[in-house]
C-alpha cells in the first residue's frame, strides 16, 4: 500500500466517506434519520487510523491527509457536542433556531392628521389632492387600503353637495386616526351672517 496511487485512493476514499457522514450526522440533526450514524462512524475511524500509521513520503498527500484528520476531527468534536445538548434538553449547535414571533405594531395614537376648508372642489384641486395624500398616507399607516383618487373625488363632492344644500357655503374636512382606523368628517360652515 505504499504506492502513490493506492493512497491516493485510500484519501479519496476517506474525503467520499467523510461527506457522506457529515450528510449522515445532518440528517439526523434535522430529524429525517432515527439515530445517529455510528456505522459510518466507526468505519471512518477505521480508515483514519489506518491512513495515520502510514508512512507518507509524498507531502501534497500528507498534507491532504492532515488536512482530512482535522475536518473530520472537528466534526466529531461539533457532532458530540449537538448529541450532548440534545441529551441535556438544550439548544445546541444544530438547534433549529426560533421562530421569530412578529411583534404587532403598536396601534397608532389617535391624532388629527390634516383639516381643510373647501368651496368648491373643481375649483380647488391642489387642496383636493393635498387632502386625499393626506388620507393615503395615514390608510398606509395604519395598515388599511389606500382608495383610488375618483373615489375619493366623488365622495368629497357628494359631501359638499349635499352640505351646500342645508345652506353651507364651505365644507371643512378633518383627515384623523380614532381607534386605529383613518375617517374623514365633513362639516359645513356658514357664511357671515347666516345662522
Amino acid at each position: 500500500m505504499d504506492e502513490p496511487s493506492d493512497i491516493d485512493q485510500e484519501l479519496t476514499l476517506l474525503e467520499s466517506e467523510i461527506k457522506k457522514l457529515e450528510a449522515q450526522y445532518n440528517m439526523f440533526f434535522a430529524g429525517r434519520l432515527p439515530r445517529p450514524p455510528w456505522e459510518s462512524r466507526k468505519r471512518v475511524e477505521i480508515l483514519v487510523r489506518r491512513l495515520d500509521r502510514l508512512h507518507i513520503a509524498n507531502y501534497g498527500q500528507r498534507f491532504k491527509f492532515t488536512t482530512l484528520q482535522s475536518r473530520f476531527s472537528t466534526s466529531v468534536d461539533l457532532w458530540d457536542r449537538g448529541l450532548r445538548a440534545r441529551e441535556e434538553g438544550r439548544p445546541g449547535p444544530f438547534a433549529q433556531p426560533m421562530p421569530v414571533a412578529e411583534k404587532p405594531k403598536p396601534r397608532p395614537a389617535d391624532h388629527v392628521v390634516h383639516v381643510t376648508t373647501l368651496r368648491d372642489p373643481s375649483k380647488e384641486p391642489d387642496k383636493l389632492r393635498e387632502l386625499y395624500d393626506n388620507l393615503a398616507e395615514a390608510r398606509r399607516e395604519v395598515g388599511q387600503d389606500a382608495i383610488s383618487f375618483q373615489k375619493f373625488a366623488d365622495l368629497i363632492k357628494t359631501q359638499m353637495t349635499t352640505l351646500k344644500e342645508k345652506g353651507n357655503r364651505e365644507v371643512s374636512f378633518r383627515v384623523a386616526v380614532k381607534d386605529g382606523k383613518v375617517a374623514v368628517t365633513a362639516r359645513g360652515i356658514k357664511g357671515k351672517g347666516e345662522k
